[in-house]
């Protein structure tokens, strides 16, 4: 007799954190809306033109947005937890987290949506193809961050921890914040992913073309941030050594299962 098991309801929502990007955000919000899937706004301590715009964008569309405000600037990492909150106190399950400033390809949306509701326990990460105007500069420092990710990992499974186009099961990150001092800026999108890694979720990339638009906002602080990554990954180190027994384990079963897959 056939047991027919049942997937968990995937209820998707947008989280959006915004920092300043009054010129790209109405034309993210426009194509997202498109896509039929309610988004939350996170004003990360806007400027009043940007606070402006929001306002604007929640009152032309107000069954579709949701606005939540911090008073000061506190990081994109914050912005992402403070969006994720609001999803869980909305009652959705899964959130899509797109970046404010342009550079994801919105199209890619219902692909994204499609795996994670074929994979509704999986941790859904795009990882960019590159336009061919992309600085080599930019790729560099993101292969640093990879290699350090392969290592507190060891493994191969995370492409690319550095692109902010995913979708989260809300209860497997909150679960993760609630025992864990995640970082509150850019080094959040890499520390959740090897977080949850960590805890056993599984995580399915996507390949997603991403862009620099020519007119694009960067909020990305060289000293300050490269400091705060440096940091996280010092942390997620002695992390991983705290968990080699367990880590290794796995990775001597991966290379198992590769192999008598090649037999």
């Amino acid at each position: 007799m056939l047991t027919l098991v049942k997937k968990p309801l995937v209820n998707l929502c947008v989280v959006i954190p915004v920092y300043d990007h009054e010129h790209a955000i109405g034309d993210v919000v426009a194509e997202l809306l498109s896509h039929d899937l309610p988004c939350i706004l996170v004003d990360d301590g806007c400027s009043a033109a940007c606070a402006r715009v929001l306002d604007a964008l929640l009152a032309a569309e107000p069954d579709k947005l949701s606005l939540v405000r911090h008073k000061t600037n506190c990081g994109k990492g914050a912005a992402v937890l403070s969006g994720i909150t609001c999803a869980v106190w909305q009652g959705y399950s899964h959130v899509l987290q797109v970046d404010a400033d342009g550079q994801h390809c919105i199209a890619d949306v219902p692909y994204f949506s499609a795996m994670a509701r074929q994979y509704p326990d999986a941790i859904i990460v795009g990882y960019p193809v590159y336009e061919m105007t992309a600085q080599k500069s930019r790729l560099y420092a993101r292969y640093l961050t990879h290699l350090w990710v392969w290592i507190n990992t060891l493994s191969l499974q995370i492409k690319d921890s550095m692109c902010g186009f995913r979708v989260y099961p809300v209860q497997a990150v909150m679960a993760v914040s609630a025992k864990n001092n995640l970082g509150n800026r850019m080094e959040f999108d890499t520390e959740i992913l090897v977080r949850l890694l960590w805890d056993g979720k599984e995580i399915i990339n996507l390949p997603t073309m991403l862009t620099y638009p020519a007119n694009g906002v960067s909020h990305f602080l060289f000293w300050r941030d490269n400091l705060l990554i440096t940091r996280m990954h010092i942390f997620l180190f002695f992390g991983m050594l705290l968990r080699f027994p367990h880590l290794f384990f796995n990775l001597v079963l991966r290379c198992a299962r590769h192999l008598r897959s090649l037999s």
